[in-house]
């Protein structure tokens, strides 16, 4: 543990503790985080769906038990190092959602011999032979779904025709079993609006359709479809294709979900639970404070980070470099004290999470635990 984290971790259980940690700290509300999980297993419930929600967004064992324990069907896994991770923690039906290059075929074979539940993802011919000719050195049989691509155009089958293929070579290879499709629709899951979101989905769904009829044409029914995501799957699970939702950001609800609304009314069930806490350094400054989270805290792909305590009303943050933030004020008569904490929803939970090595635990005011980051990397 590093040494301020060990600091941090003698406050646990203190009154007003979360106030009191050594910065820059990755803060989660856990009664938010439980919330937000009670309300997508009731959706999952309601509507008789299956979730294997998505642990890249938080690279967390501990999570993924919560999830477990609230009825997730499994995990699923962006990359090796998250599957290597979680298996080791005894989660089960992990699922690695990208194609990966064809030498770690023997690594995740080897995997499943000692005992871990993973299946992969295929989007050509060569991945196929890969996966088969390790899965029988290893003397398992490995679980693969096809990839498909519905409109991403980043990884999946190229058309229907590929995608049947595909299905077939697993189908009949003796140390592979086909598993199912995977289709998720990357491109609309920041659709903010929700009748544009629902119009272009209407599309894609269609598409991803009729490549499931070409594989039952085929005498090669999908067990298993599975994707979507936060911004769809309530419109996914009403267009009724997708069986199994790979959902993720829909814990923490990070600057980027905020505005994507869930319902035809605006709605968001769903509350940010996960920030970035920050101190204040320098004020030597008459309109701005200048604190000790940067680029290295933050992720930077999307928007900036939204200030939600701590700092005057209306103020704003900005990046100074690698180790510095500004927190620019509004008012003339605005001030920062040195050692002021301010706490930030972050910007785009998935890489944010991995730029840390823990999570500090809160409720309310009060540390109550401090998780590692466990699967953080990437490999």
């Amino acid at each position: 543990m590093l040494a301020a984290t060990a600091l941090n971790s003698q406050l646990i259980g203190q009154v007003n503790s979360r106030w009191k940690l050594l910065t820059p700290a990755l803060v989660l509300d856990f009664d938010a985080l439980e919330r937000n999980i009670a309300t997508m297993a009731s959706w999952a419930m309601d509507g008789q769906h299956n979730l294997r929600p998505h642990g890249k967004s938080h690279k967390s064992p501990h999570i993924a038990k919560l999830q477990s324990q609230a009825g997730a069907v499994g995990l699923c896994c962006a990359s090796l190092r998250e599957a290597e991770v979680m298996a080791a923690e005894g989660i089960e039906g992990l699922l690695i959602t990208t194609p990966l290059a064809p030498d770690k075929a023997p690594l995740i074979a080897n995997l499943v011999h000692a005992g871990a539940d993973i299946s992969v993802v295929v989007d050509h011919v060569d991945l196929v032979a890969a996966y088969g000719a390790a899965a029988e050195q290893a003397g398992v049989v490995l679980s693969v779904f096809v990839d498909l691509d519905v409109g991403l155009g980043r990884t999946g089958t190229p058309s229907a025709r590929v995608a049947v293929e595909l299905a077939g070579l697993i189908n009949g290879h003796p140390a592979l079993q086909y598993a199912g499709v995977q289709g998720y629709m990357g491109h609309l899951q920041h659709v903010d609006d929700h009748a544009q979101r629902r119009e272009r989905l209407g599309r894609d769904s269609r598409d991803l359709q009729n490549i499931v009829d070409a594989l039952v044409k085929a005498n090669l029914p999908p067990d298993i479809i599975t994707g979507g995501g936060t911004g769809t799957h309530r419109l996914d699970g009403e267009y009724g294709t997708i069986g199994e939702f790979q959902v993720g950001s829909y814990l923490f609800l990070d600057v980027q979900y905020l505005t994507v609304q869930q319902g035809k009314l605006g709605e968001q069930p769903y509350e940010p639970s996960l920030f970035i806490q920050t101190s204040v350094v320098n004020i030597n400054h008459s309109d701005y404070a200048v604190t000790d989270a940067g680029l290295k805290s933050f992720a930077t792909d999307g928007p900036p980070p939204l200030i939600v305590q701590g700092a005057p009303k209306g103020a704003t943050y900005r990046y100074m470099g690698d180790e510095h933030g500004a927190i620019g004020f509004k008012g003339s008569n605005d001030i920062m004290a040195l050692g002021d904490k301010v706490e930030c929803l972050v910007p785009h939970c998935d890489p944010n999470v991995n730029l840390f090595d823990y999570y500090h635990v809160v409720r309310g005011d009060t540390l109550v635990d401090i998780w590692p980051v466990a699967a953080r990397g990437n490999s």
